[in-house]
């Protein structure tokens, strides 16, 4: 299970971010609104743990532009505000669940875990051919054998799957698994690498393939 948080408390971040660690979660994070509104739409999560009071855009703005945009990932809000109104407002941009600071941490994560099981399907999943990604239970299988992938390649396949047979160009790719904040060195070449090592090498047809100065695609070329 992937949640993002957008906090712009770091202290508090922090917390929540090692609390779900611990049990099991992987968390993405956004201190303000308009990266946290950017990373929502451009990656799937099963929650969002969203404050509202987020510097540069409110948490209500981001919940109202994520719904309007036909995002229907739970989201949770934050906020020190605990009048009715405050909450009904909440609740009226699309939010599905509201919890006032300070909270306790096991609460938190019982409230997302309950807004994540109403909100996943019994089954969804992605095809190409003979790949399959299970959504629900983060499995990915080519041929009904079973494929292991870290999270940066799991990112890459899922949105390949998804685009699936147009090209994602390596900027695009770049923003899903690392948003603005590129890394130094060209890591995607090597999760690239990993996810071809994964997903074509043992198998007699290729599903991956570069498309020369534009990006990656992935389908099954006909003869």
């Amino acid at each position: 299970m992937v949640i993002l948080i957008v906090e712009d408390n770091r202290a508090l971040a922090t917390n929540m971010i090692e609390f779900f660690e611990t049990h099991g979660y992987e968390c993405d994070y956004a201190d303000n609104g308009p990266q946290g509104l950017l990373l929502a739409k451009s990656q799937r999560f099963n929650a969002i743990i969203l404050d509202i009071m987020l510097p540069r855009m409110d948490g209500l703005s981001v919940c109202q532009s994520l719904r309007e945009a036909g995002n229907q990932t739970p989201i949770l809000m934050l906020t020190a505000l605990d009048s009715l109104d405050n909450k009904l407002q909440g609740f009226n941009t699309g939010a599905d669940d509201y919890l006032v600071k300070p909270f306790d941490l096991p609460e938190l994560m019982a409230r997302v875990h309950v807004l994540i099981r109403r909100s996943t399907p019994t089954h969804f999943s992605l095809n190409v051919a003979d790949l399959t990604m299970d959504i629900a239970s983060r499995e990915v299988t080519r041929a009904g054998h079973p494929i292991e992938l870290n999270r940066a390649c799991w990112q890459i396949l899922e949105a390949l799957l998804r685009a699936s047979p147009n090209v994602l160009t390596r900027q695009e790719i770049e923003h899903i698994i690392w948003s603005d904040e590129l890394p130094d060195s060209d890591v995607l070449k090597s999760h690239i690498y990993q996810l071809r090592q994964k997903v074509d090498k043992p198998f007699k047809t290729p599903l991956l393939h570069t498309v020369r100065g534009v990006g990656l695609t992935l389908k099954l070329k006909s003869a």
